[in-house]
C-alpha cells in the first residue's frame, strides 16, 4: 500500500443504486419526452463524458424513476458487463447501470472513481456467478475495494491520465482527418460513381474481376482449428480500412480443404454480405481465407485496375447495399455484387490516386505507433496506481 493511501469498499464512499426501464406501452412515459434516459448506446456515442443521452422520458416518468446527479459514476452490472461512464448532468438510467454517487466528494473525486472503473471488468465477471446471464447485483457492488489516496494525489492521478487519454484521442482524430482526406481526393478525382458526373464508362464489377464468397469449416471438429495456421477473418473485419492481419482466428489445412473457404492475396477487396457491416469492406494486404459472410473481389489480376481504387470505388456504393430489404434483414448475394456499376476512369488516374493513398497509408502506420505506444504507457499508469 503506497504511503498514505488507504483501501475503502465502494459501499462505504458512493450510494450505489439501480436503475430502471419506465414501460414502453405507457404512452405518457416517453411520448415527447424531454428528460434524459441513459443507455449503452450513449457511451458508444459519447465516449465515457455523459452530457446528454439518446433517449428521453417524460415529467411524469422521471418523476418516478431514480434521478442520479451530477458526477454520478455508471457502471454496468449486465449485459455489457464492466461498461462505465460519468454524467456531468442529472439523468436517469436503464436497469443495466448502477449509479454510484459519491457521499463526499473531500474524500474520493468523480474522476478518480471513473478512471478505476475501469479495472473492474475481470472482477465483476467473477462475481456475476454466470448462472444465465452476467449480472452483479448492487449489494455486490458495494463489497467492491478501491484503493483511495488524498484527494490532492487523486486529482494528479486523473489529470496524469487525462493527459495520456487526451493524447491518444488527438492522435486518433488524426486518423480520422487522414481517412477523410482520401475520401475527398477519391471524389475530387473521379466523382459520384452513381451519378457518375464525368461520364466515365461504365462497366459492371461481374464483368470485369472474379467474385467469390468463402466458407466455415465445421466448428465441431476440433481437427479443422485446433493448432491451425491458415487465416480465417468474418464480416467484422470488414470495416472499410485497410487490414494487415487478421482478429487471431486460423484454420488448419485439412479445415480448408473440408470447406467453401478460399484464400484471398494482398490486393484483394473483400466485402461484408449481411449484417450490421453488410456493404463495409476492406483491402487485404495479407492472405486470408474467409467466412460465407465474405465476398472476395479479385482486382490483382485486372491491369485495368488498382486495388485502391476499386477499395474506395466500394465505399462510396454502399448506398446501393442499404436500400437493399426496404428496412428489414439485409444480405447481398454474390449476384448483386456482381451487377455493382463499375466506372472506369483511367489506369493512369487511378495509379496516381493509389500513390495518394499510400503516402497518407505511410502517416497513419507512424500514427497508429504512436497511440499504440502511448496505450501501453497509459495502461503502465493505470496498473501502477489500480493493481
Amino acid at each position: 500500500m503506497k504511503q498514505g493511501w488507504e483501501i475503502k469498499k465502494l459501499g462505504e464512499v458512493c450510494e450505489i443504486q439501480g436503475g430502471s426501464t419506465p414501460k414502453r406501452t405507457e404512452s405518457s412515459f416517453w411520448e415527447n419526452g424531454t428528460y434524459p434516459w441513459f443507455t449503452i448506446e450513449d457511451i458508444r456515442e459519447q465516449g465515457r463524458i455523459i452530457t446528454d443521452t439518446k433517449q428521453k422520458v417524460t415529467k411524469i416518468a422521471w418523476d418516478k424513476l431514480r434521478v442520479f446527479p451530477e458526477d454520478t459514476v455508471l457502471l454496468c452490472c449486465t449485459a455489457s458487463l464492466g461498461e462505465y461512464a460519468i454524467t456531468k448532468n442529472p439523468l436517469t438510467s436503464n436497469q443495466q447501470f448502477n449509479g454510484l454517487t459519491i457521499k463526499d466528494k473531500t474524500l474520493l473525486s468523480p474522476m478518480y472513481l471513473m478512471r478505476y472503473c475501469a479495472v473492474l471488468k475481470e472482477q465483476l465477471y467473477a462475481l456475476s456467478g454466470k448462472a444465465t446471464i452476467d449480472f452483479v447485483s448492487a449489494d455486490k457492488v458495494k463489497q467492491i475495494a478501491i484503493p483511495v489516496p488524498p484527494i490532492a494525489e487523486q486529482e494528479r492521478i486523473v489529470e496524469e491520465l487525462d493527459c495520456l487519454s487526451g493524447v491518444i484521442e488527438k492522435k486518433r482524430e488524426q486518423l480520422r482527418e487522414l481517412d477523410s482526406l482520401a475520401q475527398s481526393i477519391f471524389y475530387t478525382m473521379f466523382g459520384d460513381p452513381i451519378t457518375n458526373e464525368k461520364g466515365w464508362e461504365v462497366k459492371t464489377f461481374g464483368g470485369e474481376f472474379d467474385v467469390s464468397s468463402g466458407g466455415t469449416p465445421d466448428t465441431k471438429n476440433n481437427d479443422y482449428w485446433a493448432d491451425g495456421s491458415i487465416s480465417w477473418i468474418g464480416s467484422n473485419m470488414c470495416q472499410n480500412a485497410i487490414i494487415y492481419q487478421n482478429d487471431g482466428k486460423y484454420i488448419t489445412d485439412e479445415g480448408f480443404e473440408h470447406s467453401s473457404a478460399k484464400m484471398y492475396k494482398d490486393g484483394y477487396i473483400i466485402v461484408a454480405l449481411v449484417g450490421a457491416t453488410i456493404g463495409k469492406s476492406a483491402l487485404l494486404k495479407f492472405s486470408t481465407s474467409t467466412n460465407q459472410n465474405v465476398a472476395g473481389i479479385n482486382v490483382p489480376s485486372n491491369v485495368n485496375y488498382t486495388s485502391e481504387y476499386v477499395f474506395y470505388l466500394i465505399q462510396n456504393l454502399y448506398s446501393l447495399f442499404q436500400s437493399i430489404g426496404n428496412g428489414k434483414f439485409k444480405m447481398a448475394n454474390l449476384s448483386f455484387i456482381r451487377s455493382l456499376p463499375l466506372p472506369t476512369p483511367p489506369i493512369s488516374l487511378q495509379q496516381e490516386f493509389a500513390d495518394k493513398i499510400e503516402a497518407i497509408e505511410k502517416q497513419k502506420t507512424l500514427i497508429k505507433q504512436s497511440i499504440t505506444e502511448t496505450e501501453t504507457l497509459f495502461n503502465a499508469r493505470m496498473d501502477y496506481y489500480f493493481n
